[in-house]
């Protein structure tokens, strides 16, 4: 059977690890010796070159040296042999150090590289970038972890702003018994429009919390996007009348998109209505769709405060709104455009922002296949 790529690695690991410390340990024992007999010629030819004396202790030692040359010539070469041997036998250990000390680093990694000797070079490189993935992969359950915060904190504040203004205006019905007519329907028209602001941001949460999810299976059908766009411009008749508003469309008749419908037509809901909150009062706000072999693109313009570049790369995050406060009746709960990017990347899209000069375009594009 075919050993798998890890048993491949490991087995590579050793042999690389095995020949490294083989050839440092023949190049010890190598060198040791040359050292070994050089010192022993050297010291030869220094007691050669002196008259030695039958009485002197000297010579006495240098003639039992003599007679038992292979001892005294034997003993320190197995010597240093064997104690060559043990360090290279250990070395091995020293490496298991290296690597237990290193793993033990992983279990809270830092951004401080892992060191290893040069022969564990292969392995340093690995433990590194189980490291960095460590590192990523805490950053995002950090990151999973402050989204889910901000989801409660943005959830309870903007769910509360409306909550507390239909408390309160029904709490003035109730107690005021002689209240007018007049005064009467206005308060109930504004608690009606709180509670439908509490729908609305309702919706938006479970939206985003339906998308996030894995697993979401699309609804594909042909989808006539030109009958799409005009009927969504008739529905928002009335809001675009209220801003004194005026939406103009470029499209081709009868233009087909194979896509699921109920969402895509979510995504173009999404960017309408964020086109009429962020126009200027009496401006044109312009739909236009173009259709090649390979995709079909539709754009929404409108006239407004020009998007900084900084904002620009945020506008697809969710629970982020180009006004700060959050206490305003414009837009959503910041979740609107995040859904669209959701439902375009299921359709294997893209959706892009573009602003200058009081100018804003967002650019969707749909593969046809």
């Amino acid at each position: 059977m075919p050993l798998s790529k890890s048993s491949r690695s490991r087995s590579n690991y050793k042999s690389q690890i095995s020949r490294s410390i083989a050839l440092q340990y023949f190049i010890a024992l190598g060198f040791f010796f040359v050292a070994f007999l050089l010192f022993s010629f050297i010291a030869y030819l220094f007691v050669s070159s002196i008259s030695w004396y039958r009485y002197n202790p000297f010579y006495e030692i240098l003639r039992f040296v003599r007679d038992y040359i292979v001892v005294f010539l034997g003993i320190p070469m197995m010597a240093g042999w064997f104690y060559i041997t043990y360090l290279f036998v250990k070395k091995p250990l020293s490496y298991l150090d290296h690597i237990i000390t290193a793993s033990e680093k992983l279990a809270a990694p830092t951004t401080e590289q892992i060191i290893l000797p040069d022969v564990l070079k292969t392995v340093q490189d690995e433990l590194n970038q189980v490291r960095e993935m460590a590192l990523r992969n805490a950053q995002l359950a950090k990151d999973a972890e402050q989204r889910k915060n901000d989801l409660i904190v943005y959830l309870a504040h903007d769910l509360k702003t409306p909550l507390t203004s239909v408390i309160g205006y029904l709490t003035l019905l109730r107690d005021e018994t002689k209240i007018s007519e007049e005064l009467r329907i206005k308060y109930l028209s504004i608690s009606l429009n709180k509670a439908e602001r509490l729908e609305d941001l309702i919706n938006e949460f479970f939206e985003i919390t339906r998308f996030n999810l894995s697993g979401i299976e699309l609804q594909y059908s042909n989808v006539n996007v030109t009958r799409l766009l005009e009927q969504l411009i008739f529905e928002f008749k009335p809001m675009l009348l209220e801003k004194k508003l005026e939406c103009k469309y470029s499209i081709s008749p009868n233009i087909t998109v194979r896509c699921d419908a109920d969402k895509i037509q979510r995504v173009f809901d999404n960017l309408l209505r964020n086109a009429v909150f962020y126009s200027f009062e009496r401006t044109v706000i312009e739909i236009s769709v173009t259709q090649t072999s390979a995709h079909t693109t539709i754009k929404f313009l409108n006239h407004g405060n020009t998007i900084p570049k900084e904002k620009l790369e945020r506008v697809f995050e969710q629970f982020y709104r180009l006004d700060s406060s959050r206490g305003t009746n414009n837009g959503g709960a910041g979740l609107g455009l995040a859904i669209a990017k959701e439902i375009i990347s299921l359709h294997h899209g893209t959706i892009t922002a573009h602003s200058e000069n009081d100018i804003v375009e967002f650019t969707v594009t749909l593969p046809l296949s």
